[in-house]
């Protein structure tokens, strides 16, 4: 039986590749920092073996990949933070589990990067990645390098990244103005691929760069989100613009807007992610009377969809046309809470009845 030790088995292809080694024979070495999370997230079959590593410790890498047969450097850290830097990880760890798994006897090593990696780039990570690159095959002659593109796939930080934006957020941002373009690759076929080089002994030394079958801009990207929830028809664009009074400003950028108008679309995008709760601060602070008239519009029609709207103002004639309850506010505590008939009628609080009367509240 193969014993392959898979260095960041609980990863998002970690733990994939893990399943897949194991469904087809192979005693599998799951070296993590955390094995209690491994179990948590790891089948548990008769051939899978959890073990603590850290590649940034070599006594703890030579353990792991003692008597194996093959091994997998699938460790990936995107964001750097205390004790974990692109350095340590990506080219000192790579070359500490390089040398390990040669000195061990191993007789197959692959490392898993990213598609771009450059020793040159002026990208601190795909700069990183390169230069680990180099160093696991300095240390290990007949590495293979597997570079996947952007990885999706249930979980993934690609298309659910996208879509928890999209969910909680009224503006998405397109870096680099949404040209930036991506090859995605399902996580399943870079496991399978993975598995297949592990298989194939012509494979030793060679560079694979996995891709899916089509390239995207990152505009395109969030394109396929927002359709995905319904949120990316003409009809409903317009539709919102000419609630917000903004439909005739369809093309126009938002910065040759004016104050009103800004306001009104800032709302109109809270409106396309159709929120559960809406909270507004003074949202017609300083607007002139048409804007102020159109925005109370929207917030009637979004309360009417069925979404909870907090409605923060000091204008009492506003609370009146709007609200069905009034929370009152004094000194940081809420005071009243009432329905906005009963507030305005018979307020119970002293700094309320102040309040409506004109008079300081102290």
């Amino acid at each position: 039986m193969t014993t392959v030790s898979v260095f960041g088995g609980t990863g998002f292809l970690g733990r994939r590749l893990v399943r897949r080694l194991a469904g087809e024979g192979a005693s599998v070495r799951v070296a993590v920092r955390s094995p209690e999370r491994a179990r948590n997230v790891l089948p548990d079959p008769d051939h899978v073996q959890v073990l603590r590593a850290d590649v940034r410790d070599p006594a703890s890498v030579a353990a792991a990949v003692a008597g194996a047969d093959a091994v997998v450097n699938a460790v990936s850290a995107y964001v750097e933070k205390a004790g974990v830097s692109f350095e340590s990880v990506h080219v000192q760890g790579a070359r500490t589990l390089a040398q390990e798994a040669f000195a061990a006897g191993v007789a197959r090593l692959v490392l898993v990067s990213g598609i771009g990696a450059d020793p040159e780039s002026a990208s601190p990570y795909i700069r990183a990645r390169g230069r680990g690159e180099l160093a696991a095959r300095q240390a290990f002659p007949g590495a293979t390098v597997v570079r996947p593109g952007a990885m999706f796939g249930p979980g993934d930080a690609l298309f659910g990244a996208l879509a928890d934006i999209v969910r909680l957020s009224p503006v998405v941002p397109l870096i680099g103005g949404g040209r930036t373009r991506v090859q995605p690759v399902y996580v399943e076929d870079v496991a399978e691929a993975i598995a297949r080089v592990l298989a194939e002994r012509g494979s030793a030394g060679q560079t694979y760069e996995l891709a899916g079958p089509g390239a995207y801009t990152l505009r395109e990207l969030v394109g396929f989100v927002l359709r995905l929830r319904g949120a990316d028809s003409d009809d409903r664009r317009l539709e919102i613009l000419d609630l917000a009074g903004l439909a005739a400003n369809a093309q126009q950028p938002a910065r040759l807007l004016s104050g009103g108008e800004q306001q009104r679309l800032a709302l109109a995008r809270a409106l396309a992610t159709e929120p559960e709760v809406l909270f507004l601060d003074e949202p017609t602070s300083s607007l002139d009377p048409g804007s102020v008239a159109i925005i109370e519009d929207m917030v009637k029609s979004i309360h009417a969809g069925g979404t909870k709207v907090l409605f923060v103002t000091h204008d009492i004639g506003q609370a009146r046309r709007l609200a069905d309850e009034v929370l009152f506010i004094h000194r940081g505590q809420v005071v009243e809470h009432t329905p906005v008939a009963r507030f305005f009628d018979n307020p119970d609080s002293r700094p309320a009845q102040d309040y409506l009367a004109g008079r300081i509240v102290r």
